[in-house]
């Protein structure tokens, strides 16, 4: 099982995609699996009463290496992948903004990031003057659009610190010159196909956010398709 940066990274790196934590309906693997040994939820030790004592071993590792691993630049961390905290080996970031890249203009959380560096959230509501709900939106929403990204973390007065974001392209090394969209939805889409064995169209349109009706036809350049008993088509390699 994973217990440094340098394991997480060359797995990330192997599997290309990854969410951090297992989500029921999407098809990518996860960074907790590999650390835990399974996708069961043992985050916690706690007591008779069910008191929270501490973390448990996998979790005391993954919790803290979900920031250090994009901090020390070995993978890219962030709300990119159905839209929740996903794992991005750096090597696919250009086929990955090519892809899914969406603009942000005139967005004040951007150009307060722009302006001063990496922000963490609450250094964000004071630069634009925002409530904590419009923050945790833009953040959101910018990590989905493939704008911003996890940096590091900042710490704070409390048990926790605070995450700072950054401009993705500020963050990793993007060439200027990106592959062309198509071509990057093919490669992305064949990727995950030859990782799951094989896919549906709402399995493909969930990692990445594209409508059905176009990872469907993504799909038939990439795979072979057959339909099933009750009638799903479904893709596999060639």
């Amino acid at each position: 099982m994973i217990r440094t940066l340098a394991a997480a990274a060359a797995w990330v790196d192997d599997a290309g995609l990854a969410l951090l934590f297992p989500k029921a309906d999407v098809v990518l693997p996860s960074l907790w699996e590999q650390v835990n040994g399974s996708a069961e939820e043992n985050w916690a030790i706690r007591d008779g009463n069910g008191k929270f004592v501490s973390w448990s071993e996998p979790m005391g590792f993954l919790w803290p290496a979900k920031d250090e691993l994009p901090e020390q630049g070995l993978v890219c961390v962030g709300k990119h992948l159905a839209r929740v905290v996903a794992c991005i080996a750096p090597r696919l970031l250009p086929l990955l903004l090519a892809a899914n890249r969406e603009p942000a203009d005139d967005d004040p959380v951007v150009a307060a990031i722009e302006r001063h560096g990496p922000l963490t959230g609450p250094q964000l509501r004071e630069a634009t003057g925002r409530d904590k709900k419009e923050v945790d939106r833009a953040i959101a929403s910018l990590h989905h659009r493939l704008v911003l990204t996890s940096s590091h973390l900042v710490e704070q007065v409390g048990p926790w610190g605070a995450l700072a974001h950054d401009l993705l392209e500020r963050k990793w090394s993007v060439p200027g010159k990106l592959p062309a969209r198509d071509r990057a939805r093919r490669e992305l889409a064949l990727l995950v196909l030859e990782r799951a064995g094989e896919l549906t169209a709402a399995d493909l349109a969930g990692v990445f956010g594209w409508r059905r009706k176009e990872a469907a036809a993504i799909l038939d350049e990439v795979g072979e398709g057959r339909d099933d008993e009750a009638g799903f088509r479904i893709w596999t390699r060639r």
